[in-house]
């Protein structure tokens, strides 16, 4: 049997920079890892040359990971018709992440769709639309954008199947696509993978083709079915559950597709302040 791709956001700072991040995903026993390239709430970044590119995939390697997801910054809104200024840096910085993605030797760069900050999902979705195939006609690095499943709190895109879809079918390069499956996400938008799960599934098969999943999110939700919130809590405690997203992390369907946990960080004992990362025992738990 095919092993299972299972990992979590790592951090990437200090002198190793990759390095570093491969050396806390084999601290948590994972086989794949999903990091941002920079802080995810500014545009500041390092040069590619300062990343420690070579060191951290030769670490890598010899701890048999083989699969770097990037995420980019939640900064960047391609939906924005309100603001032209913040679509074009989204636009611009979008094409330079693609960049810095390829240069990590990853081919999967998660994107929030983003938000139309109530100008209406019709503007919202030409928007991205439109920045996407500015973004990917002038670009061939052998990179896909996986559009993130999102919960729909305020006027996030993306939060149904067929928004997404409905960028699938305006974008040129549409080959350059794939969808990021959160499962936190899809149960605060109103998909009920706890009571139906193969009717979920079903749904996004139909919609947009279970080959279309490049990477799962695997996060269990603080709210209700539907809440459209978007706050995710630790494996087996929210209203997922542990036995759901066990059953997403083994799905034969999935194997190939890697898992990468971005569940909250814990408190030590009488304290507030979250220091301790989950991961590996949430790994362990999963995998068991």
């Amino acid at each position: 049997m095919a092993e299972i791709k299972l990992g979590s956001h790592v951090g990437m700072a200090g002198k190793e920079m990759f390095l570093a991040s491969v050396k806390e995903a084999v601290s948590y026993g994972a086989n794949v890892l999903m990091l941002y390239t920079g802080a995810p709430q500014n545009t500041k970044r390092k040069e590619i040359s300062e990343l420690n590119i070579e060191a951290g995939w030769e670490y890598a390697r010899e701890h048999g990971i083989e699969e770097l997801i990037v995420h980019a910054p939640y900064i960047i809104n391609l939906a924005n018709t309100v603001k032209p200024e913040i679509f074009e840096l989204a636009v611009e910085f979008l094409e330079k992440e693609i960049v810095r993605t390829a240069a990590m030797k990853s081919r999967i760069l998660v994107l929030h769709p983003g938000s139309h900050v109530n100008a209406g999902e019709e503007a919202g979705l030409a928007q991205i639309i439109k920045g996407l195939n500015q973004v990917l006609d002038n670009n061939d690095d052998d990179v896909y954008i996986a559009l993130e499943t999102m919960a729909g709190k305020g006027s996030e895109l993306g939060r149904s199947f067929e928004e997404l879809r409905a960028i699938y079918d305006g974008v040129h390069k549409r080959e350059r696509l794939r969808v990021c499956f959160d499962t936190c996400h899809v149960n605060d938008a109103g998909y009920d993978l706890v009571n139906d799960y193969e009717g979920v599934f079903q749904k996004f098969d139909e919609v947009l083709g279970l080959g279309q999943i490049a990477v799962f999110h695997i996060n269990d939700s603080m709210n209700p079915l539907g809440a459209h919130k978007d706050r995710h809590a630790n494996v087996g405690e929210g209203s997922i559950g542990f036995d759901t997203l066990y059953k997403v992390v083994h799905d034969e369907r999935f194997f190939a597709v890697p898992k990468i946990l971005e569940t909250p960080w814990r408190c030590e004992e009488g304290s507030t302040k979250k220091t301790l990362p989950p991961y590996k025992e949430e790994i362990a738990m999963l995998l068991g």
